[in-house]
């Protein structure tokens, strides 16, 4: 007996958590479908998904953004470093823009409610204040308070503050060993909060469940058009993302390429990043479509691409633009425009730590959704689509990692355009003399 619930228990766990999330979402909606407001009765299961999100928040943010600073120190960056770093911020933005530009346009969330979801009311701040409530009075207040905007501000500077004294002390000295030290605490913290990220996550198979049968059970059928809105709207604003800002503005306005060869080459990339939904998978194809493809010097894609797959987030931040919007109508509220500023700022800023985490698009959504004061029930609804979501973001973010390559390749001279899609073969026309 015990041995047939082992087998049955490691054939549930060889599924992939996403895939059982997505079973959980499918069967929850069933539920409430069927049963109605009894389901309901199933919320304090999917309340308790909501407070273990919470939890992680801040310390994700404390160690993983602690080891993206070290990852930018001086001496690893450089001109070329510099580069790639401040466009992968730049394109960044511009995909959280498109995503708040479509999330305004479809408006979806509405006509679906979160039962009895607790929302923090307070006035809308003005542009001001939003650049001001960057910067905390007292950072340590911030972090107990869960305020993550002020907390994802402080810890960069302060990380990039240890990545400055790396360099500028010497091997050994004590203020360099101190440094190291804080580091290696920050990825061992870190590599203990995946595995509470991980243990959230296997609970998230229930809390999912309990949370698509309170929403399903209240609002019954009315729930599924929002769902397939959320999705219209992330294919949309990838859409855009990548034909404006990769094909129209960096191949053709900056390269002065075609975007259909760019499309050419970097194909495999993209289907392969459809295909698994991991960038970190995707890197060794990346990598061979920037050499053999694009002529990129591997001094440039060796460092670009694997950066790329750990803090170039077009996908998964413009996703929380969308999100965000989905959100704020569910509770019947408008975002101002100072606080989808705070949208675009929150998502910058965490995207340079938060792509190692597993399930990096959902706890990133758990701190927007955190500093604007919207429900986190949201999270664990949009959980049961994210196995589609996920792979219209990450080809997202591996086309733009391919996009900005072969710029910075080329504005520093480090691409060989022969034999590449890049170059046109012209075939010789036959004539009569020719055998």
């Amino acid at each position: 007996m015990a041995s047939s619930i082992r087998q049955l228990y490691d054939r549930y766990r060889s599924v992939p958590i996403i895939y059982r999330i997505g079973i959980a979402f499918v069967l929850g909606s069933l539920l409430g479908l069927t049963v109605g407001e009894p389901a309901t009765r199933l919320e304090p299961l999917g309340e308790l998904f909501v407070r273990l999100l919470q939890m992680i928040v801040i310390p994700i943010i404390i160690f993983t953004l602690l080891m993206g600073a070290r990852r930018l120190s001086p001496s690893s960056l450089g001109k070329i470093g510099s580069q790639i770093v401040v466009l992968y911020l730049a394109t960044t933005a511009i995909a959280i823009g498109f995503g708040l530009l479509v999330g305004n346009l479809i408006n979806p969330g509405i006509g679906l409610e979160v039962a009895d979801a607790s929302v923090e009311t307070k006035e809308a701040p003005d542009m001001v204040d939003v650049f001001m409530n960057i910067v905390p009075t007292n950072p340590i207040g911030a972090m107990a308070d869960g305020n993550v905007l002020p907390t994802i501000f402080f810890v960069i500077a302060f990380g990039l503050a240890l990545a400055y004294l790396q360099d500028e002390y010497d091997v050994g000295t004590p203020v360099h060993d101190g440094v190291q030290t804080v580091f290696e605490l920050a990825e061992t913290g870190a590599e203990a909060m995946f595995k509470i990220v991980w243990g959230v996550m296997e609970y998230g198979v229930i809390g999912v469940f309990a949370l698509m049968a309170t929403t399903f059970g209240q609002s019954g059928a009315d729930a599924i058009a929002p769902f397939a809105k959320l999705i219209g709207a992330l294919t949309l604003a990838v859409a855009l993302h990548i034909g404006f800002t990769y094909l129209l503005v960096i191949q053709w306005g900056l390269l002065r390429e075609s975007p259909l060869d760019f499309l050419k080459g970097a194909k495999e990339a993209m289907v392969t990043a459809l295909s698994i939904r991991s960038s970190s998978g995707t890197l060794p194809v990346t990598m061979n479509d920037a050499d053999e493809n694009f002529g990129v010097d591997e001094e440039v894609y060796s460092f670009s691409l694997p950066l790329g797959a750990t803090i170039n987030m077009d996908g998964t931040a413009m996703y929380q633009g969308v999100a965000a919007i989905f959100a704020a109508n569910m509770v019947g509220q408008t975002l101002t425009l100072g606080e989808q500023l705070t949208v675009v700022m929150t998502a910058l800023l965490a995207s340079i730590g938060t792509a190692g985490v597993p399930g990096s698009g959902l706890i990133m959504l758990t701190m927007i959704l955190t500093q604007l004061g919207l429900p986190l029930e949201v999270v664990g609804m949009v959980a049961g689509v994210d196995p589609i979501l996920d792979r219209l973001r990450t080809m997202n973010n591996v086309t733009g990692d391919l996009a900005v390559t072969t710029l910075v390749a080329d504005w520093n001279d480090k691409i060989d355009r022969a034999s590449t899609v890049w170059t046109e073969v012209d075939v010789p026309t036959p004539t009569a003399d020719d055998d």
